[in-house]
């Protein structure tokens, strides 16, 4: 996607990103009030999706939640309704300060690669130097775009009645490229000159791969699990069906004199189906004590599963290996 700032996004879609930080020694019980939230959300019309990130690193506390609707109207409904604000007074005791939340009008969920990580940025912007801002975050996306590992951005203006805030959203390929960018002295730079368009801005990171093969069932798809559990179940399911998969349907092409760049393509649309429709849905289930984010809770669980996936990894070895033979 190129950034272009004064574009004007689609309006079908409605997207709210919001972030509390949660107390020291409290993430259980918010996870917990979360998947409440989550539920009660499942019940409003225009629902699609909800999404829920822990912190990146162990010395942070802020949660991202990222609930999707078909329309603005269905995510105000949802925003304003009694039942969320009192499950909001409930959950009170588990953050620190009052929770952030920006809404979205139109655009898409991008495609992710592996640690790919977006950041989501709100501008409160001075009155009447709207267009200044405009100007301002185009030479801002401009000068991004040569930053490292850069994936593309996009400018959300304010949703007239339902939030105030101008929200940037930016993707790299790395949090190692993102922070370095927002570390970097051009966008220090960037923001000493931006000072004059807005008063303040607030910066959340929101960060997951794959999450379309990662799956739990209604009232467990509560978040995604870190990336290195990811990109283990993938693998633990791709070998596997790469390797059945060149010993069968490869030497057939084979046999029948169809070019390797053909039947590269064939393998690689069977071993997706097979990953998306039927192993990846099997895996999570007989990996959920260790992949969903609400039952994986203590170091043990994190190195159980963790040994599992391995002895399957030597276990396919092995096997593999007797059959190449």
């Amino acid at each position: 996607m190129s950034p272009r700032a004064s574009r004007e996004p689609p309006a079908e879609n409605a997207t709210v990103v919001t972030s509390q930080k949660v107390c020291v020694g409290r993430a259980d019980d918010y996870q917990r009030w979360q998947r409440r939230m989550n539920e009660a959300a499942r019940e409003f019309d225009g629902f699609e999706a909800v999404e829920v990130y822990p912190p990146a690193t162990d010395d942070e506390n802020e949660w991202v939640a990222v609930f999707r609707f078909t329309g603005v109207d269905h995510l105000t409904a949802w925003l304003d309704s009694d039942r969320r604000q009192e499950l909001l007074d409930e959950g009170q005791e588990f953050f620190e300060g009052s929770p952030t939340q920006e809404v979205l009008r139109g655009g898409a969920p991008a495609e992710q690669a592996p640690e790919t990580i977006t950041a989501v940025i709100s501008h409160e912007v001075k009155p009447g130097r709207e267009e200044d801002f405009l100007r301002w975050q185009e030479k801002a996306f401009k000068a991004q775009a040569k930053s490292p590992g850069f994936m593309g951005s996009e400018l959300f203006k304010p949703v007239e009645g339902v939030q105030e805030h101008w929200v940037a959203v930016f993707r790299f390929d790395s949090r190692g490229h993102l922070d370095d960018w927002l570390a970097s002295d051009a966008r220090r730079t960037l923001l000493e000159e931006g000072r004059d368009y807005f008063a303040s801005y607030d910066v959340r990171k929101v960060g997951s791969a794959f999450s379309g093969w990662f799956r739990f069932g209604e009232g467990e798809q509560d978040g995604a699990p870190p990336n290195w559990k990811q990109a283990m179940t993938v693998l633990l399911a791709l070998y596997p069906t790469v390797a059945v998969l060149n010993l069968t349907e490869g030497h057939w092409l084979d046999g029948l004199g169809v070019p390797g760049y053909i039947g590269l393509f064939i393998g690689n649309v069977l071993s997706v189906s097979a990953l998306t429709w039927l192993l990846m849905p099997l895996v999570n289930k007989a990996l959920a004590f260790w992949l969903v984010p609400g039952r994986a809770t203590g170091h043990r669980v994190h190195l159980a599963g963790a040994a599992v996936v391995v002895l399957c990894y030597v276990l396919f070895l092995v096997v593999f290996g007797l059959a190449d033979h």
